[in-house]
C-alpha cells in the first residue's frame, strides 16, 4: 500500500471488519505507526462504544494518577523479618525435639539405672532445626532468600538463634528435672550447633547436621546405652573439651563463611 490508506479502509479497520485481508490489515497497522494524521482519522472512525470505553479507561487512569501511589502494606516488613529469622517448617521439628526431651525425662524417672538420656540427647537436640533452617526443600521462599545480600552466614545465624531460643530452655528444664549439670547439657548443644554450621560451609548444612547426628548416635549414644555408662566427654571433665570445640568451630565458620553462600550449602 502506497500513500495514505483509503478512509473507507481505515473505517473498516476501526470497526474490525472481518472481510479485510491480512495483507491490508498489516499495511494499515504499519502506516498507522508512522502517520499521526491517519491515527487521528482512526480515532474518529472508531465505534461509539469503543470511544466510550476509552473515555472511561482514561478517566480511571487520570483518577488513579491524581490519587497518588497506594501505600505499601505494612505486613511486608513483618514478612521479610519472618523469613530472615525462621521458616514455619521449623515448628514441627522444634516441637518434636521438645517432645523427645520430655520423653527422655519421663524414661529417666522410670529407669534410673539408664545413663542420662538428657545428656546423650543434648548435643544432637538442635541439629534437626538447624538442618531445616537452611534447606531449600523446607523453605518455600528459598529461591528469593538465597539470592539476597542477607543470605549466607548472617541468615543462618538468625535462624539458628530461633532454634536455640526453643531448644536451650527445653534442655534447661530437662536438666533441672533430671538433676544433671546445666553446663554439660548446654555446652555440647552449642558445640554441635557451631560444628554443623562450620561443616555446612564445606559439605552443606543439612548433610553436616545429619552426619553429626548419625556419628554421635553410633559412636557415643548407642555404646553408652549398651554399657549403661556415660562417655568421658559427658562427665564434668569434658566441659573444657566442649568449650574448645565451640570456639574452634565458630572460628572455622567465620573463616569459611563464604562457602555458606554456595548452592550446595543449602542442601
Amino acid at each position: 500500500m502506497t500513500g495514505h490508506p483509503n478512509p473507507a479502509v481505515i473505517s473498516r479497520y476501526a470497526g474490525g471488519d472481518p472481510d479485510l485481508d491480512e495483507a491490508t490489515v498489516w499495511s494499515v497497522e504499519v502506516h498507522l505507526e508512522e502517520c499521526p494524521d491517519c491515527r487521528a482519522r482512526l480515532t474518529g472512525s472508531a465505534p461509539v462504544d469503543v470511544l466510550s470505553l476509552l473515555d472511561r479507561v482514561t478517566a480511571g487512569v487520570d483518577q488513579q494518577i491524581a490519587a497518588g501511589p497506594a501505600p505499601m502494606p505494612r505486613r511486608r516488613r513483618w514478612s521479610a523479618a519472618r523469613h530472615r529469622w525462621l521458616v514455619w517448617q521449623l515448628v514441627p521439628w522444634l516441637c518434636m525435639t521438645a517432645a523427645v526431651l520430655g520423653c527422655a525425662v519421663l524414661l529417666q524417672a522410670v529407669q534410673p539405672s539408664l545413663p542420662s538420656l538428657v545428656l546423650l540427647l543434648a548435643p544432637v537436640a538442635p541439629l534437626p532445626g538447624v538442618a531445616v533452617a537452611w534447606s531449600r526443600g523446607s523453605d518455600p521462599a528459598w529461591e528469593l532468600i538465597a539470592g539476597t545480600p542477607a543470605a549466607g552466614l548472617p541468615l543462618l545465624l538468625r535462624r539458628t538463634a530461633t532454634v536455640l531460643a526453643v531448644i536451650v530452655p527445653a534442655l534447661g528444664l530437662a536438666s533441672t528435672r533430671t538433676g544433671v549439670s546445666l553446663a554439660l547439657a548446654l555446652l555440647p548443644c552449642l558445640a554441635f550447633t557451631t560444628a554443623a554450621i562450620a561443616l555446612g560451609a564445606v559439605v552443606g548444612v543439612r548433610r553436616a547436621a545429619v552426619g553429626l547426628a548419625a556419628g554421635w548416635g553410633l559412636v557415643v549414644a548407642l555404646p553408652a546405652l549398651l554399657t549403661t555408662r556415660l562417655p568421658v566427654v559427658l562427665e564434668p571433665a569434658g566441659i573444657a573439651f566442649w568449650a574448645l570445640v565451640t570456639v574452634v568451630s565458630a572460628a572455622f565458620a567465620l573463616a569459611r563463611s563464604a562457602g555458606l553462600r554456595r548452592l550446595s550449602s543449602h542442601n
